[in-house]
């Protein structure tokens, strides 16, 4: 049976061991490239004609006109009525906890006045249209239609459109009605690279945004990352991570569960325990081998854990809070008597979970906090998704008389010293002390 390998910080090559460990390598395969590149173009260049060939070719959908790309508001009341009522009742209570979060994120403009009666300060505004790009099929996740959606609709965004592939025609009631809940504006059912290229460019049918969020495989990922520059994207997140650090006084079922639950979502997602006692590590382990034959997902669970997963023992907290800033991990859990002593050591996490009462797996639903969060190491830069993602920031200068006098000159030296006359006379202009040359 797979397991994970077990490592030690005593062992004399554990650097080398631990370094290959975290080794992700998110290239992407020249003629996938080379794919999407062919896509974008045909988009930009054929528009909706380019839209309704390649749904029929990917999704084996074929409509009769760029009109019936946009699936009508109906739909979504319609898919909303339609669920159980225990799924509605998740989905609003999820959804509610995300926008009571949400809203504490919210950037507000401000400005002050110097003593000369300069203004300076900042304007924070939405972005006027934003797209969601969510997975069809059976990546369907209506989890991440709210945590995208949300924010997005509590930081102001003009229109918020939605993309999901509908292979044979056939839509996900979950995702439709979490996006009657969410606030979605617009849903058009189309995919893949080619649907990343119209919220890009714009057809006649689809409207262009201002960036892009969403999850997809990796012909959207690397979609993505071309369009960028033309509008922006949340990011180009790599496999799921979960971190777990104890101090073996949990119940060894729980953590591999949690180890479990991230291992799940493919072969090539990372689940690590650290902790300094040895026979808990042990005990980890046996849970492991016990419980994963019972998974329904046990092969992808099994090949992650061999592939990139490890019960590794540590001298003490302490170091494992070190380990776990080199690894920067999308989701952290801190299972241990004292959560709050070790948070302190903590710099690099998408997500921090504290105690042996908070699982991963609540912040992937409906605790509040985002659960779009930077893998692959970017946590040592990177922030989780969150409502100042759709806000915008301009800076306001507003000189009085006095104030432009006093800025003009400090302006119109630093300008000559770099050599840009212009500068320093569009500056000297206000002074109105003769130097108007």
């Amino acid at each position: 049976m797979a397991e994970p390998r077990r490592l030690s910080t005593r062992d004399p090559g554990f650097d080398a061991a631990f370094e290959a460990l975290l080794a992700w390598e998110d290239a992407v395969a020249a003629e996938v490239e080379a794919t999407v590149r062919t896509i974008l173009e045909d988009v930009r260049a054929r528009g909706d004609a380019a839209l309704l060939e390649l749904t029929a070719r990917f999704d084996g959908l074929r409509l009769a006109g760029a009109a019936e790309l946009e699936l009508p508001p109906a739909a979504l009341d319609e898919a909303l009525a339609g669920i159980a009522p225990e799924l509605r009742e998740a989905l609003e209570a999820a959804a509610s906890r995300i926008r009571a979060y949400a809203e504490r994120q919210r950037l507000e403009s401000w400005r002050y006045t110097e003593p000369d009666g300069t203004v300076l300060g900042q304007q924070v505004t939405p972005l006027d249209r934003v797209g969601l790009y969510v997975p069809g099929g059976r990546a369907a996740y209506p989890s991440s239609v709210l945590m995208n959606a949300i924010p997005a609709k509590v930081a102001g965004v003009g229109e918020l459109v939605m993309v999901v592939p509908t292979p044979g025609g056939e839509t996900n009631p979950l995702v439709l009605a979490a996006a009657r809940i969410a606030g979605v504006d617009r849903v058009f059912r189309i995919g893949g690279a080619q649907a990343v290229a119209a919220l890009a460019y714009g057809t006649a049918t689809v409207p262009a945004v201002d960036k892009i969020v969403g999850p997809g495989n990796i012909y959207v990922a690397t979609a993505k990352r071309l369009v960028f520059g033309t509008v922006g994207i949340d990011m180009v997140a790599g496999p799921s991570e979960i971190l777990v650090i104890s101090d073996g006084g949990s119940d060894p079922a729980w953590i591999a569960m949690d180890l479990f639950s991230q291992a799940e979502h493919d072969e090539d997602a990372q689940a690590i325990l650290l902790s300094p006692d040895g026979a808990f590590l042990d005990a980890v382990g046996a849970e492991i081998r016990r419980r994963l034959p019972e998974m329904a997902r046990r092969e992808i669970i099994g090949r992650s854990l061999a592939r990139r997963g490890a019960l590794i023992e540590t001298r003490d907290l302490a170091e494992a809070a070190e380990l776990a800033n080199r690894i920067a991990p999308e989701h952290l859990e801190l299972a241990v008597d004292e959560p709050e002593a070790l948070l302190a050591r903590i710099r690099h996490a998408g997500a921090i979970f504290l105690g042996r009462h908070t699982p991963e797996a609540l912040g992937d639903y409906c605790a509040g906090p985002n659960h779009v969060l930077p893998t692959a190491r970017t946590a040592r830069f990177s922030s989780p998704l969150g409502v100042y993602d759709f806000q915008k920031r301009s800076s306001i200068i507003g000189c009085s008389p006095a104030g432009a006098a006093g800025l003009a000159r400090v302006a119109a030296t630093l300008a000559r010293g770099e050599g840009l006359e212009a500068h320093a006379r569009s500056a000297e202009l206000r002074l109105g002390d003769g130097r108007k040359g």
